[in-house]
C-alpha cells in the first residue's frame, strides 16, 4: 500500500480560504460508488439523496478558540495552542498544548493579565501548562479560532461563527467537523420531514486530522487518538436502521472513524460507549456501519483522503476529484462537499 498511489495535485487556487458568504450555499458533488457516476448539485439539496428510513449521524463537538498569544517576562511573544479534550473531566486549569518558539519548564507566561505556568515539556513539540484561571474560560476571552494551517491566516470577523456547526454543543475540538459546516436548520428540518432520522455523537477533533502521512508504506502510519462518546440511544438507532434496511449516513470523516472504531460495541453492546478512537481506514477496509458519507474534498497525502478512497474506491474518487477541479469546486475545510453512496 504505497502512498504515491493515492494522491493528486491540488492547485492553491482550488483551496477555499474563506467560507461561502451564506452558510449552506456550497456545492455538492454526488458520487455513486458502485459505478463511479458523478452529478453536480448543491449542498442545500442533500435531502434529495436521502431516503425515508435512513439515519443521518452528526458530530456535535464544538471548536475551542484555542489559539492563545502569551508573553514572556521579557515581553517576547509565544503562541500556544490548547489541544483537544480527552476524557470526561471538567477541570480545565491544566492543558496539553502545542507551542511556537522556545519555552522552558517552570517558565511563567502572561496571556493578557492571566499568568500561566509551563509545567512540563515533551519531545514532540507539546507541553503541559496550568493556571489558577480556567483555561477554557481564558480561551473564550483571549483566544482565537485555530484555523487549519494551510489557510495561512488568523481569525477574521465571521470565523468564530462559521468555523462551527449550527448544532455544536460539546466543547472540546481544535478543528471543525467540516463536512457539516454547511448544514443549516432549514436543511435539517427538511431532512427530518422526509422521515430520515438525525442522531448526534461526539468526537473531539484533534490537530492530527491535518497531519499528512509521512511514510511511503501507508500501513506504517501511526494514527492519532481522539476522544468520542456514542449515547446508547444512538447505538440503538443504528442497530434498528440496519435491521430495517435503512442506511447509516455519516456526515464527515470524524463520524465515520467514530462509528467504525466502535462498530463491534455498537452492534453488540448496551449502554453508552466512549473511548479513544485511533482507527486508520485506508483502501481494503470493509465498512461495518457506514453506508453513505458526506465529506469535503481532502488534501493530498492525508488520512482523510485515504478513508474516502477506502469508501468510494480510489479510481472512482480520483475521477470525481478530477471532475471537481475541472468544474472549479472549492476544496478543503471551507470548501464544497461530496455525497458518496
Amino acid at each position: 500500500m504505497q502512498l504515491s498511489d493515492y494522491t493528486y495535485e491540488l492547485p492553491d487556487q482550488a483551496i477555499a480560504l474563506h467560507p461561502p458568504k451564506e452558510r449552506g450555499t456550497s456545492r455538492l458533488l454526488v458520487l455513486d460508488r458502485k459505478n463511479g457516476e458523478v452529478k453536480d448539485d448543491l449542498y442545500a439539496h442533500l435531502d434529495d439523496y436521502l431516503r425515508p428510513g435512513d439515519l443521518l449521524v452528526l458530530n456535535n463537538t464544538s471548536v475551542l478558540p484555542a489559539r492563545l498569544i502569551a508573553h514572556t517576562e521579557e515581553g517576547a511573544e509565544r503562541e500556544l495552542l490548547l489541544l483537544e479534550k480527552h476524557g470526561k473531566s471538567d477541570d480545565h486549569h491544566t492543558s496539553r498544548i502545542m507551542y511556537r518558539r522556545k519555552i522552558r519548564s517552570g517558565q511563567k507566561l502572561m496571556v493578557g493579565e492571566t499568568e500561566i505556568v509551563v509545567d512540563e515539556i515533551f519531545d514532540n513539540g507539546t507541553a503541559i501548562i496550568s493556571s489558577k484561571t480556567d483555561l477554557w474560560e481564558l480561551a473564550d476571552k483571549q483566544g482565537t479560532v485555530p484555523l487549519p494551517p494551510y489557510m495561512h491566516r488568523s481569525e477574521e470577523p465571521g470565523d468564530r461563527e462559521r468555523y462551527q456547526t449550527v448544532f455544536a454543543r460539546e466543547k472540546g475540538s481544535v478543528a471543525a467537523p467540516t463536512a457539516s459546516l454547511n448544514l443549516t436548520p432549514e436543511l435539517l428540518d427538511r431532512i427530518k420531514q422526509k422521515d430520515v432520522a438525525v442522531a448526534e455523537i461526539t468526537l473531539h477533533v484533534g490537530l492530527g486530522t491535518f497531519m499528512p502521512i509521512r511514510v511511503e508504506d501507508v500501513t506504517k502510519h501511526k494514527m492519532h487518538q481522539e476522544y468520542f462518546e456514542i449515547p446508547s440511544a444512538v447505538a440503538e438507532q443504528i442497530r434498528a436502521t440496519k435491521e430495517q434496511g435503512g442506511r447509516v449516513i455519516a456526515v464527515g470523516t470524524t463520524v465515520t472513524r467514530t462509528l467504525e472504531y466502535a462498530a463491534e460495541k455498537i452492534m453488540n453492546c448496551e449502554g453508552d460507549i466512549n473511548g479513544e478512537a485511533d482507527i486508520f481506514i485506508y483502501p481494503g477496509y470493509t465498512f461495518k456501519i457506514v453506508d453513505g458519507l458526506v465529506t469535503n474534498f481532502h488534501a493530498p497525502c492525508s488520512t482523510v483522503l485515504m478513508m474516502a478512497s477506502a469508501f468510494a474506491g480510489w479510481d472512482n474518487l480520483r475521477a470525481a476529484y478530477e471532475h471537481a477541479l475541472a468544474q472549479n469546486y472549492a476544496f478543503l475545510s471551507y470548501g464544497d462537499s461530496m455525497f458518496i453512496a
